[in-house]
């Protein structure tokens, strides 16, 4: 990691930012930085200072990991490589190919000018992470820019080409072909005085009528549900920009406030989480990979052929298999609609389509997908099923194709032992709509091989979806864990709570939908399912059995019309039935069980806590790599709210000493033993140590 200085032509100097893979402002980076824009102000022979990122990418910006530690206040601070900047006797101009994000771009701001390759993107995304610029972004866009230009980036965090911002005034030149070549020339005019230097802090920024469009930003914020103050706080920033001097004391004030909020640590450890989640502990560097240029992917349903969207979208050929022709023809049909459905909104464009479609075929035989590189079956649910599935790939498949299931529950293992090629079976278990949900639970069986793991990692992030790799187990991260969280809500209605309490407490709190409205939206049927095989493998478990009678009256939910909900005709709205609060009333009443009123806190601590407890034992067994994935999973595959950072991130926040005593308390009132808190759990709040101490956390 290093800035060197390079003058490639008489007079200029080029500071290179080196630190990979992003160039991001670490504190060693940004040592070297200052030492370079010195020597080159001190060396008469040197007239234009040049910044310019190594490998292709300007800078990604701050690093994250350094926040709250010696290393993020350490001089030089981006601030102080700022003021070096911009009081430089010598015009420094910021190259940038690749992107510049953050305070890479704040960092170019600063700059005597501007240029970059056609190519290249530039972002102020703070505001994803719960906070705001710090280092003067609020202040010098605007004044590049426009206040409304610069308002919609820094509230949003949206991306924009280079291109996009051609006449806007923030560059003053891009460059086509090679960058270094294009920006030493540009610098030699520069040095020869052809380019005028204004400094981006001694700009005005004028806005007409500045209050009432700032007013109109603020309300539209307050009808949202954003949980972060963030937007807010950049919307007063650049409001203090308009028609008044530089001055960023107001931005710096609020940043300090957000970077020790809740909600930014949250997201900070989210973002972190997501790039963790790729990395596999055990995993040989540099393992080799299988080309995947061909999938096949059996099951042409709603899953089946979400799955093959995906494929699709990523520019790989897909054979869709279904051994019914009417079915298959559905499942066809239904990709086409989904794309023309896109096409309408302008998220596709027609020849995207076309190249899509052109990728697609439906064959009706296994023989068909004899060739491919890799198949994925999305059948049905049931371990006869997969066997057959299994045994009949084990027979027809070419040596070397990986064989995926896309079990969400079932034993992967035994799905392996149908074949004689054990080391090529894996799980892919992808969340519904496959083709939107970002999540991915890799699931790696006791004899997959390196290789299969590697590959499907790889194909994961061409396909755009987060994998988190998971051991074999009942459920594996995400429904092992969330089967718990939805038994723990059932009891609570047992014990007296209503299904629209427990689903408006959890929603206040963060989550997307409540249990009871997923699981009408899901299917009971579905729901009881699994709940039935847990009922013959998991005899300690205490199980709410209200579901059992909801089920056997038809409410099956949402596709019935009646689940613990009714629906209107047509319509997804979930309303209050009656006949539930009488069919849970009689079962209490022949279970014995007395009904008591119980706060939203209960039921949110109970539902939660639940989920802390499961993923704890998920970490505690192998299941898991690391505690971060856990919250990946349940972030990106179950809506879990994120400005909470996850299950066990949750949990840390609330201080593991607590949790484990409401834990306690829970298996006391309850008499469900679930209640007893992980051995792991209870080592962690004795040792007031963390469950980032578990495994390879960032």
């Amino acid at each position: 990691m290093a800035s060197a200085t390079q003058p490639t032509v008489e007079g200029i100097s080029i500071a290179l930012l080196d630190r990979p893979p992003v160039n991001s402002l670490g504190h060693a980076l940004r040592v070297q930085i200052a030492s370079v824009i010195e020597a080159a102000n001190d060396a008469p022979e040197i007239r234009v200072i040049v910044l310019v990122g190594a490998g292709q990418v300007f800078s990604g910006g701050a690093d994250i990991r350094e926040f709250g530690t010696p290393a993020s206040t350490a001089e030089p601070t981006v601030r102080t490589l700022i003021g070096m900047i911009e009081s430089s006797s010598k015009p420094v101009i910021a190259a940038i190919e690749g992107f510049a994000l953050g305070g890479g771009l704040e960092l170019a701001l600063a700059c005597h000018f501007r240029v970059a390759t056609r190519e290249a993107k530039i972002a102020l995304p703070e505001v994803k992470l719960g906070l705001m610029p710090g280092a003067g972004g609020t202040q010098r866009l605007p004044r590049l820019i426009g206040a409304e230009t610069a308002l919609n980036m820094i509230m949003t965090g949206q991306t924009l080409g280079a291109v996009e911002l051609e006449e806007s005034g923030l560059f003053d030149a891009l460059i086509d072909g090679d960058l270094i070549q294009g920006v030493v020339a540009f610098a030699a005019e520069v040095a020869a005085g052809k380019r005028e230097a204004i400094l981006a802090r001694n700009r005005a920024v004028v806005l007409d009528n500045a209050d009432a469009y700032f007013e109109y930003a603020r309300r539209s914020l307050a009808s949202s549900t954003r949980q972060s103050e963030a937007p807010l706080k950049c919307i007063d920033a650049v409001a203090a920009a308009v028609g008044k001097p530089y001055d960023d004391t107001l931005e710096r004030k609020a940043f300090f406030e957000l970077v020790t909020s809740p909600v930014s640590r949250a997201l900070r450890h989210r973002f972190q989480a997501e790039r963790a989640c790729s990395k596999i502990a055990d995993l040989p560097p540099g393992t080799a990979t299988h080309a995947v240029e061909q999938v096949g992917v059996i099951g042409a349903g709603t899953m089946g052929a979400g799955i093959a969207m995906a494929m699709l979208d990523a520019g790989i050929q897909v054979l869709l298999m279904d051994q019914r022709r009417d079915a298959l023809e559905r499942g066809i049909e239904a990709i086409r609609g989904n794309y023309g459905r896109s096409l309408a909104k302008g998220k596709v464009s027609a020849e995207q389509v076309e190249q899509r479609l052109n990728l697609l075929r439906g064959v009706l035989d296994y023989q068909d997908l004899a060739g491919v590189d890799l198949v994925i079956e999305a059948v049905f649910e049931d371990m006869a099923v997969k066997e057959s599935v299994f045994s009949t790939l084990d027979a027809v498949m070419k040596p070397g194709a990986i064989l995926a299931s896309n079990t969400s529950t079932l034993d992967l293992d035994q799905i392996a032992a149908f074949t004689k090629r054990p080391q090529d079976v894996v799980g892919l278990h992808f969340f519904s709509p496959a083709n939107v949900m970002r999540l991915l639970e890799v699931v790696r069986g006791r004899q997959t091989g390196d290789a299969v793991l590697a590959t499907v990692m790889q194909l994961a992030k061409r396909i755009g979806k987060i994998a988190v790799v998971s051991g074999v187990c009942d459920g594996f991260i995400g429904n092992r864990m969330f089967g718990h969280y939805t038994r723990v809500a059932g009891l609570l209605v047992e014990e007296g709570a209503s299904p629209q309490q427990v689903d408006r407490a959890l929603e206040a709190w963060g989550m997307s939908m409540g249990p009871f409205r997923m699981g009408d939206m899901a299917g009971l049927d579905i729901v009881l399912a699994v709940r039935s095989r847990h009922y013959k493998t998991h005899p300690e478990w205490k199980f709410p059995r209200s579901l059992d009678r909801l089920c056997e009256l038809g409410r099956l939910g949402q596709k019935t019309g009646k689940g613990w909900y009714r629906y209107a005709s047509g319509q997804r709205v979930a309303l209050a039935d009656p006949e539930v609060d009488a069919l849970l009333d009689e079962y209490r009443r022949e279970q014995g069980i007395a009904p008591r009123l119980m706060s939203d806190e209960e039921i949110v601590q109970r539902c939660i806590f639940a989920l802390v407890n499961e993923a704890s034992a998920l970490l505690e067994e192998g299941i898991a790599q690391r505690a971060s994935d856990v919250d990946v999973v349940a972030l990106n595959g179950y809506a879990f709210p994120a400005h909470r950072g996850g299950p066990l991130f949750y949990a840390q926040e609330q201080g593991l000493y607590s949790v484990v005593r409401a834990m306690k308390q829970f298996g006391d009132q309850s008499g469900d033993t679930f209640w007893k808190p992980s051995p792991l759990l209870v080592g962690l709040a004795e040792a007031q140590s963390s469950f980032s101490s578990i495994g390879a956390t960032p």
